[in-house]
C-alpha cells in the first residue's frame, strides 16, 4: 500500500512523511548528485589517460623523456600529475619512488572525493528512517490516547501506521542504493590506483635500466597501500 501511495499522490506521501521525509529527500539528492559526479571523474579515460598509457607502454630505455613531459605539461587527470612527478625529477630511483608516493597518495584523496558523504548517508538514513517511524507512531497512540481516534477505527489507525512507517522505507532505500555506490567507487579507486602503479613503476624501472642505477632496499607504500 505505501507504494501503491507513492505512485498515485507522491506529494501526499512525502508531506505525511512528516520533517524527516524532507531531510531523507534531501539525503537523497546529495546522493545522487555525488554518484552523478564520480561517475564522470572515476571513469579509466578520465583518470588513465589513453595516450599517456600508450607513450609509457611505448617508451624504451635510453630514450628522451621529453616528449613525455611535454605531453603530461597541461595535463590534469591523476596520472598526468603522478607521472609529472617522475619525468622532471633528477633524484635517485628510491628518491623518485617517495616523491611518487607522496604526489600518489594526493591523487589518490582526490579520487575519492565525496565517498565519505555516501558514507555518511549509509549511516544516517536508516536512522532517520527509523526516527520518522517512531515519531509517526507517537502521534499515531496520541490521538487514540486523546479520543481523536477511535480505537474502533482499525482502518483509520491501520493508515496511521502506514504513513509512519513509510519513512523507514524510503530511509532504507536510499542507505541501500548509497550504499552499492560507496562499494562500487571504492572498488573503482583501488583498481585505478594498481593500474597507475603498474604504469609508473615500469617507467621508472625503464628509466633507471637506462642509468644502471643500482636497487635499493628501500621500498615505499604502493599506490594500492596509499589507498588502504
Amino acid at each position: 500500500m505505501t507504494f501503491l501511495a507513492l505512485l498515485q499522490n507522491p506529494t501526499d506521501f512525502i508531506v505525511n512523511g512528516g520533517v524527516f521525509m524532507w531531510i531523507l529527500l534531501a539525503c537523497s539528492f546529495v546522493a545522487i548528485s555525488v554518484i552523478f559526479l564520480r561517475l564522470i571523474a572515476l571513469r579509466k579515460g578520465a583518470v588513465i589517460p589513453r595516450l599517456i598509457e600508450k607513450s609509457i607502454v611505448g617508451y624504451r630505455s635510453g630514450e628522451s623523456l621529453e616528449p613525455l613531459r611535454r605531453l603530461v605539461k597541461d595535463d590534469d587527470s591523476a596520472m598526468g600529475q603522478v607521472l609529472d612527478a617522475v619525468v622532471r625529477s633528477d633524484a635517485t630511483k628510491a628518491e623518485t619512488l617517495e616523491i611518487v608516493q607522496t604526489r600518489a597518495r594526493r591523487e589518490v584523496v582526490g579520487l575519492e572525493a565525496g565517498l565519505f558523504i555516501l558514507e555518511i548517508i549509509v549511516g544516517i538514513s536508516p536512522l532517520l528512517g527509523l526516527l520518522g517511524a517512531v515519531t509517526g507512531l507517537v502521534k499515531v497512540f496520541a490521538n487514540i490516547g486523546s479520543g481523536v481516534t477511535s480505537t474502533s477505527d482499525l482502518k483509520g489507525i491501520a493508515s496511521g501506521i502506514s504513513e509512519a512507517l513509510s519513512t523507514t522505507i524510503v530511509g532504507l532505500a536510499i542507505a541501500i542504493l548509497a550504499l552499492i555506490a560507496w562499494s562500487t567507487f571504492t572498488r573503482r579507486v583501488e583498481t585505478l590506483a594498481i593500474q597507475m602503479e603498474s604504469l609508473v613503476t615500469e617507467l621508472i624501472e625503464k628509466m633507471f635500466q637506462r642509468r644502471g642505477e643500482p636497487e635499493t632496499d628501500h621500498h615505499p607504500d604502493t599506490l594500492e597501500e596509499v589507498t588502504r
